[in-house]
């Protein structure tokens, strides 16, 4: 195994081994993995040596917390155009995985999320244990659920759409059902997240609508502790990915990833992205101050103008 920056590479009897090496952020993927991973994945592709791919994450915390958004926030800032080229370089690796012509697995242990599914739930073996909490939290720091998760989420149902919209963590189980793992190491698997109530709310047509369902008269606490959960995430957010949602259902997934790359430099630019972030990662003070207030204030044209329209 050698190492390559922050992602070590090595071929062991016809196995190329991934690691992502960053484990103190729960591996977070930086540009230079990104291009490292690509580079590599291209390599290995024609190698006659390496017959599958795996790919796992070092330390004992996850396989990748996702992008890191605290350095993307700072390139944004200064007008630096690398914020505008993470995107679209990482959304090439996506595709790249999601096309990949030989067996490539991702081991799901522990925490994967955001720009870690995208290296990881595109791949053809796609492994989940007791441990995993997957997630995409986008829409709780300005941004969207992005790396092409939505064609997956899109067609999973109200369980897909709550998934998007809240950006809660969901088990290994759950995964399974959603289209984001498909197999399960170690035992029998627990039965996957089927509540009542998320399928009556999140089948409604739109986050307006799945609000004013969460609010109605529940026998369980549930519902309303969801809708106070949808009411701290970023308006703006939870308004496109309603849309996006609605949009990547009759997408393919090159569609989904060149629809996510308009929506990511537009949100990477917009005041509710560096809000995000400052509030959740950098003062942690968990209070942001959003562009809307609510969403109901949120407008058609703001959310047409998301995808550049």
């Amino acid at each position: 195994m050698s190492a390559t920056g922050e992602v070590l590479a090595g071929v062991e009897e016809g196995v190329g081994h991934l690691v992502l090496n960053r484990p103190r952020a729960i591996n977070a993927l930086t540009p230079a993995m990104i291009d490292d991973l690509a580079g590599q994945l291209s390599a290995w592709a024609i190698d006659d040596h390496v017959e599958r791919v795996v790919l796992t994450g070092a330390g004992e915390r996850g396989l990748c917390s996702g992008a890191d958004v605290r350095a993307l926030r700072e390139l944004a800032l200064a007008g630096d155009p690398g914020a505008d080229r993470f995107f679209s370089h990482e959304y090439r690796l996506n595709a790249l995985v999601a096309s990949y012509p030989k067996p490539y697995e991702a081991r799901m242990t522990g925490i994967t999320m955001g720009g870690g599914l995208g290296v990881s739930a595109h791949g053809s073996v796609r492994v989940v244990d007791a441990t995993s909490q997957l997630a995409m939290p986008e829409t709780g720091i300005g941004l969207f659920p992005d790396v092409g998760m939505l064609w997956y989420l899109s067609r999973a149902g109200a369980v897909g759409s709550y998934a998007a919209l809240t950006g809660l963590p969901v088990d290994g189980a759950t995964a399974m059902s959603l289209g984001l793992a498909d197999t399960w190491r170690e035992g029998e698997p627990p039965p996957p997240l089927n509540e009542d109530w998320i399928t009556e709310c999140f089948s409604a047509d739109g986050p307006l609508e799945i609000l004013a369902r969460l609010d109605g008269d529940w026998a369980t606490p549930a519902p309303g502790e969801c809708a106070a959960v949808l009411r701290t995430r970023c308006p703006l957010s939870i308004a496109v990915t309603g849309e996006a949602l609605r949009r990547a259902a009759s997408m393919t997934l090159e569609q989904v990833l060149a629809q996510d790359l308009v929506l990511a430099t537009y949100f990477v630019h917009h005041a509710d992205f560096a809000e995000g972030v400052r509030a959740q990662l950098v003062d942690k003070d968990r209070a942001p101050r959003w562009s809307h207030t609510r969403l109901e204030d949120v407008r058609t044209v703001d959310v047409r103008e998301a995808f550049g329209e």
